[in-house]
């Protein structure tokens, strides 16, 4: 029914026992729709963990959900909850078919959070997908919203239970016994319907001599959990003495395959698939997980009772025998975190040391070291604080993580377990590691003093022969350029890891590290550079295999901003497609924050400030530190936004915060956030100093060859000039920087300045196009080549802002003795229209008396005393 009204949500509630699994288990069969399974326990009440079930199991019907949400998850810190799961819905709605999620036994959520989580999911739950929800209890989630809204199916206890005519069916039937009417209907009236107790209790009467079956009826009484106790001990105690021993020590396992089943039990007198299919003939609480019934679990209170009984049959070290072995067989299958989990149970933590140190380097360099860094958490500290290689790795993996603390007390606890052991060969090359992880730690704080000391030491205390850990000390080095401004040295250290990378094999690292490439090569000004060795790289990875081509979602999103730059829209929209599919699964632990600042510039570019302010928090809450200099301060990217919003307050606020002052001294890692104190001082026309901290600005950046920085520092200086009235010099600064950009292709950066440079870059176009104008301005020049550019620039402002494109107009009596600029027109349209002086300012970012000072000019061409004179003068003319 839910279904074919096209519910978004079936709710079966009801008490245990009244096989609420059992018909969602038999209703998904027959719907011809892929099912995703979660089957829920205690364990399930952190968000996290919950989350990362859900994923999994939304990955049996397609294998690219979630991997957004698994890697925020991963991140030290985590983008707002609504945020992840809106990736979630946004990844299920991509899916071509339509599917099922169940969520079984949901009673056992304690958590808030969760259900937050899952009432988010409700509300805006996909058309593909329809969720199951079966419990013991109500949720606390909207029911009564959806059940207004015709978008809820509930079955109930009433609904569930049996009636005497379909218990009789079950027993006599079914169960294969010979039960009278009579004893039916007691047994029917004693378990009041329950399915389960009916289920249990023809197990139990299986075998009984027909004499005993109407006593045992009647002592088939009490409160549901005493008769279950009485039952399963009852049912236990039918079991041949081979299957007792399969389903008691079989319970240590959250699933199991015949495989593993044998592996744990070692007798050859159980096998496990024919055990598996054994019990689940006899519908003996297995619940198989897959179509191909390959593997299976216990039902949750089955298993539950089987361990707890396990734990009186056998001794602790039995117990453990049987987790050892079963951490054996997932080890020699490849699945080392329930070999790990396992290890944990049988309290074999030296094991389960050296199976977090087996996969520590293949993780690690497969980008996995948040993932890594959650399992080692579980073992005792005793225990890792002992063993040097662990705690180093440990630094490593909080430090990759971007939590220095942390990282730096595991480096301490390293050496000192190290103590006495330095001269065995196993430890030699530990104090290099130790210092290059205090090289990157020193350069994620910014220290680039104690970065070179560091990395100049790794390379000294390395032995010759590794080579890797040698190169990773020479790209910190090189990195510490790209802080201090020489980018061209730090491009080059790049190009010499990635060869060394290329020597010994690594293709993942080199692959990861042409999206840094590609960064830099766009500092420089060099666009179509970084567009080609991002289609280079992304090549050389499809060769490679999934596996690598995950790790290129940064590149495509570098492709699809290059595209965003140039105007070129279709391209764009299919690098994000693109993205949309990889970005979830990339293992590259800053993912989060580079899609959040794309979407930010994105909502930028269609005017969407809001929209470009919430994205630039989810930047900032899924920012993780990292060797890569901050260059766009979220919080001063933040103030431009305020500054096109009008609120100037704000703007105001975060100056005096950051104690920013136009006579400060130029640096790269401040030229971002005093270009942006330019534009406060611009929108409130105060103008003293901004052109000497934009000379200061520019001559490093050029000094340091840094094109892309040369250019939004010229378009500044254009801007400033402009405002001051000042346009031969804003004309110079625009020209300029178009020579610059136009080899490139650049459109965006001239767009997203808004109104003010359209109409710059308006006046340009017919200064070099209009003869009078030549003559007015007194610039002989003709056919100037970057006309057609600038007139492919001017296609891409918002329709809305354009103005009639005739620069200077001429009264044909001769009345007039000097046309009107497009400025001039533009601010007498906006005195037709009653704006007041300081309305007109803050519309067309000019300071007020730049507003005044224009209004003097159009009064004196128009032969008028004031706004009311002017108006009438102009319609005269045919001006308005």
């Amino acid at each position: 029914m839910g279904l074919l009204s096209g519910g978004r949500l079936t709710l079966i509630s009801a008490p245990a026992g009244f096989g609420k699994t059992t018909l969602v288990s038999e209703w998904v069969d027959s719907c011809e729709r892929p099912v995703a399974w979660l089957s829920l326990d205690d364990g399930d009440n952190e968000l996290a963990p919950f989350l990362t079930y859900l994923v999994a199991a939304l990955q049996m019907v397609n294998a690219g959900n979630g991997m957004g949400l698994l890697a925020a998850l991963q991140s030290s810190q985590p983008p707002p909850i609504e945020s992840i799961l809106t990736t979630l819905i946004n990844e299920i709605a991509a899916v071509q078919n339509n599917f099922i999620l169940v969520l079984d036994d949901y009673h056992v959520i304690d958590s808030k959070l969760v259900d937050e989580a899952i009432t988010f999911l409700v509300e805006h739950l996909p058309l593909q997908m329809h969720l199951v929800i079966a419990t013991r209890e109500d949720p606390p989630l909207p029911l009564a919203r959806l059940r207004a809204r015709g978008q809820l199916t509930e079955l109930r206890t009433a609904d569930l239970r049996f009636t005497p005519a379909e218990a009789a069916e079950f027993l006599n039937r079914v169960a294969g016994l010979t039960l009278s009417a009579e004893d039916i209907t007691a047994l029917e009236s004693r378990t009041e319907g329950w399915i389960a107790g009916l289920q249990l209790a023809a197990l139990s009467m299986q075998g009984h001599a027909s004499r005993d079956t109407a006593s045992f009826i009647k002592s088939f009484t009490g409160s549901h959990h005493f008769v279950l106790d009485y039952l399963v001990e009852e049912v236990l105690g039918q079991q041949s003495e081979r299957i007792q021993t399969f389903l008691l020590r079989t319970s240590i396992l959250d699933r199991m395959c015949a495989p593993l089943c044998d592996a744990v039990l070692r007798d050859s007198s159980i096998p496990g698939q024919e055990t598996l299919e054994r019990l689940q003939h006899a519908n003996l609480f297995i619940i198989p997980l897959d179509s191909e019934r390959r593997w299976y679990r216990y039902h949750h209170l089955f298993g539950d009772l089987l361990r707890q009984r396990l734990g009186k049959n056998l001794a602790p070290n039995e117990i453990a025998e049987l987790n050892i072995r079963a951490s054996d067989w997932y080890e020699q299958n490849g699945l080392m975190l329930e070999a790990f989990h396992h290890a944990l149970n049988a309290g074999e933590f030296v094991r389960a040391t050296r199976l977090a140190e087996d996969v520590w380097q293949d993780m690690e360099r497969n980008f996995q070291t948040a993932a890594w860094l959650g399992w080692v958490k579980k073992l005792p500290n005793a225990i890792v604080c002992s063993q040097p290689w662990l705690c180093v790795h440990i630094g490593w993996a909080f430090s990759d993580v971007g939590e220095l603390e942390p990282s730096e007390t595991y480096l301490q606890n390293a050496e000192r377990a190290l103590e006495g052991m330095k001269d065995q060969e196993e430890f030699k090359s530990m104090p290099g590691n130790i210092a290059l992880i205090r090289a990157g730690n020193a350069q994620i704080e910014g220290n680039l003093a104690e970065t070179v000391r560091y990395a100049e030491l790794t390379i000294q205390l390395l032995p010759e022969n590794d080579n890797f850990l040698r190169a990773q000390a020479a790209i910190t080095l090189g990195f510490t350029h790209w802080a201090t401004g020489n980018v061209v040295a730090s491009l080059q250290a790049m190009h010499t890891w990635m060869e060394d990378m290329q020597k010994l094999g690594n293709q993942m690292y080199t692959i990861a590290s042409t999206f840094v490439v590609a960064d830099m090569q766009v500092i420089l000004g060099h666009l179509h550079e970084a567009e080609r060795a991002l289609q280079q790289t992304i090549q050389q990875a499809a060769a490679l295999g999934p596996e690598a081509e995950v790790v290129t979602a940064h590149h495509h999103l570098g492709l699809a901003m290059l595209a965003h730059e140039r105007g070129d829209d279709t391209a764009a929209t299919q690098c994000l497609q693109t993205v949309a599919d990889l970005g979830p699964r990339t293992t590259l632990i800053d993912w989060p924050y580079r899609w959040s600042l794309a979407q930010a510039r994105l909502k930028e570019s269609a005017r969407e400030w809001d929209g470009a302010l919430k994205f630039l928090d989810e930047a900032k809450h899924a920012y993780i530190k990292n060797p890569i200099p901050i260059l766009q301060p979220i919080e001063a990217h933040k103030v431009r936004n305020y500054l096109k919003l009008g609120q100037l307050d704000k703007a105001h606020a975060w100056v005096r915060e950051r104690g920013l002052s136009v006579t400060d001294e130029a640096s790269y890692l401040g030229e971002y956030e005093h270009l942006t104190l330019t534009r406060v001082c611009l929108a409130e026309g105060s103008f003293t100093g901004v052109h000497e901290l934009l000379r200061r600005l520019l001559t490093l950046a050029e000094s340091q060859k840094r094109t892309g920085s040369v250019i939004e520092i010229l378009l500044t200086q254009a801007l400033f000039h402009q405002a001051q009235g000042d346009h031969p010099k804003a004309f110079a600064a625009l020209e300029r920087v178009l020579t610059l950009t136009e080899p490139e292709g650049y459109i965006r950066v001239y767009v997203n300045e808004g109104e003010p440079m359209r109409v710059l870059i308006s006046d340009f176009r017919h200064l070099h196009r209009t003869a009078d104008a030549m003559q007015v301005l007194t610039i002989a020049t003709r056919a100037h080549p970057l006309i057609g550019y600038v007139d492919r620039i001017l296609e891409f402002f918002p329709r809305s802002a354009e103005v009639t494109p005739q620069s200077k107009i001429v009264n044909p009596n001769s009345q007039m003795i000097e046309p009107l600029t497009d400025r001039e027109l533009e601010i007498l349209r906006l005195i037709a229209e009653g704006k007041s002086n300081t309305e007109i300012s803050q519309r067309l970012y000019l300071a007020l008396s730049t507003v005044k000072g224009y209004n003097l000019r159009i009064f004196n061409k128009l032969q008028a005393q004031n706004r009311t004179e002017a108006v009438v003068r102009a319609r005269e003319l045919g001006l308005l």
